[in-house]
C-alpha cells in the first residue's frame, strides 16, 4: 500500500484534531515516551480535552500530582469511555508523551486500569453502535411531506493509524484496518493551486485575508476562538473533532445543536428574507426552505470571526448550505458556499457527511487546562 498523505485545505478535513495540535503551544514531545503509574485523584470529562489525574510517587518517596491529556468528551464518549470506569484511588499505567515545558503533564498514548483493561488513545473500548438504537433508524417523512431529519447526527470517527496517537495519519473508523500501524502523516495548511496559490476552500484570499492569515497564532486565545472554548464557525464545528449533534424540526422552525461547544442555530422556516435590525452573532440569522427533498439554509448576520482558522470572516459574510438525505443510507449530506469579500476572493466551499449518531446528543462542558502548566498549580 502506498504511503498516505492527508491535507487539510477545507473545513471538511477534520485533521487539525490530531493529537500534538490542540495542546497550549503543542509543548508534547512525540519523540520521546513515558510510562507512568500512580493512584487516579480526578477525571476531567470535558472538551476540547480530557484530563486524566493521578498522583506518582517518586523515588525519594515524594508523592507529585501528575496529569495527562486525551481526546475530547464526546469523542471519548463515541469510543465507549464513560467516566463510571474510573475508580478514584485505583492504581493506573499511563504510556505517553512528555511535555517539554511541564514535566508534570503528559500526552496520554495508552491506559491500563488496575482491573487490566487497556485503552488505546484512539481505540474503541466498545464497539461504535453497538448498543445505539439510532443507527436502526429508517427513513420516514413528516406529516407536511419534507423528510424527517430530526435526531442525533454525527460524522464517521477519525482515528490515528497508531492507535496510541503517537504517529501515522487520521483515517475513518471503517477503513482503519487496511492501513498499517502508524501509516501516513498528516500535513496542515492551504491546498496548492495553479502556479503555486495558496487556496483555502478552494479560493484565493484578498490581501486582507492573506495578511490576517499570516498574522493568526493557532495557539493564542487572543486569535483562536477554540482556546477561549469559543465557537470557530457554523461551518467549522458541524464536524470538527467529530461531534453528535442534534437537528429537531418545529412546525415554523428547525432548531440545530452543535456537540462542538454547544452552539445553538435556528432556522426560520416562515421567513423569505432576513431582517434590516437584529445583533450579529456567531450562529448568524438563518432562513430556511425546502427545494424538494433538499433543505437549503442561508445565513447572515455573523459577529467578526474566524471561519475556518486561520481564514477570518468579517460581518459580511454569507453562508449557504445545502441538506440532503440518502433515504437508503440514512447518511446527511451538508454542502456549503461561503461568501466574504473582505477576506475571500471567491467561494469557499465543500460537503461534509454525517450519520446517525452512535452516541446521544449531550452538553459538554469545555475549558481549554491545555493552556495551565500543571507542575506550578499544585504542590504536595
Amino acid at each position: 500500500m502506498t504511503r498516505m498523505t492527508v491535507t487539510l485545505g477545507t473545513a471538511l478535513l477534520l485533521v487539525t484534531s490530531t493529537a500534538y495540535a490542540h495542546h497550549g503551544g503543542g509543548t508534547f514531545d512525540s519523540s520521546r515516551a513515558v510510562t507512568l503509574t500512580g493512584k487516579l485523584t480526578k477525571i476531567d470529562f470535558i472538551n476540547p480535552h480530557s484530563w486524566i489525574y493521578f498522583d506518582v510517587k517518586g523515588a525519594d518517596g515524594k508523592v507529585k500530582p501528575h496529569r495527562c491529556e486525551t481526546r475530547s468528551a464526546h469523542t471519548l464518549r463515541r469510543s465507549g469511555w464513560t467516566k463510571e470506569m474510573f475508580k478514584i484511588g485505583e492504581t493506573i499505567t499511563i504510556e505517553g508523551s512528555p511535555d517539554r515545558n511541564d514535566p508534570q503533564s503528559c500526552y496520554l498514548s495508552t491506559l491500563v486500569l488496575q482491573n487490566g483493561n487497556r485503552m488505546d488513545r484512539y481505540g474503541q473500548f466498545v464497539k461504535a453502535g453497538s448498543s445505539s438504537a439510532a443507527m436502526a433508524r429508517a427513513f420516514t417523512r413528516r406529516p407536511t411531506g419534507e423528510p424527517n431529519i430530526s435526531g442525533d447526527w454525527a460524522p464517521e470517527q477519525l482515528v490515528m493509524t497508531d492507535p496510541r496517537g503517537r504517529g501515522g495519519a487520521l483515517v475513518p473508523l471503517g477503513t482503519v484496518d487496511k492501513y498499517k500501524p502508524g501509516e501516513g502523516r498528516i500535513n496542515f495548511g492551504p491546498t496548492a493551486g495553479p502556479n503555486g496559490v495558496r487556496l483555502y476552500g478552494g479560493t484565493e484570499l484578498t490581501a486582507a485575508g492573506e495578511k490576517a492569515a499570516a498574522a493568526f497564532a493557532m495557539f493564542s486565545p487572543k486569535d483562536n476562538p477554540r482556546m477561549r472554548c469559543e465557537t470557530t464557525s457554523i461551518v467549522f464545528d458541524w464536524t470538527f473533532d467529530g461531534p453528535v449533534n442534534r437537528i429537531t424540526q418545529k412546525k415554523d422552525e428547525i432548531e440545530i445543536l452543535y456537540g462542538q461547544l454547544n452552539l445553538r442555530r435556528v432556522v426560520h422556516m416562515n421567513l423569505t428574507t432576513h431582517p434590516s435590525n437584529g445583533k450579529p452573532t456567531r450562529a448568524g440569522h438563518s432562513i430556511g426552505r425546502w427545494e424538494k427533498d433538499v433543505l437549503v439554509v442561508d445565513t447572515v448576520k455573523f459577529l467578526p470571526g474566524v471561519l475556518n482558522a486561520p481564514v477570518l470572516n468579517s460581518d459580511q459574510l454569507h453562508v449557504v448550505e445545502r441538506f440532503s438525505l440518502d433515504p437508503k443510507t440514512m447518511a446527511l449530506t451538508r454542502s456549503f458556499v461561503a461568501e466574504d469579500p473582505v477576506y475571500l476572493k471567491g467561494k469557499y466551499s465543500g460537503s461534509d457527511v454525517v450519520n446517525p449518531a452512535d452516541a446521544p446528543y449531550v452538553q459538554d462542558n469545555c475549558s481549554e487546562l491545555g493552556l495551565l502548566d500543571y507542575s506550578k498549580q499544585t504542590q504536595r
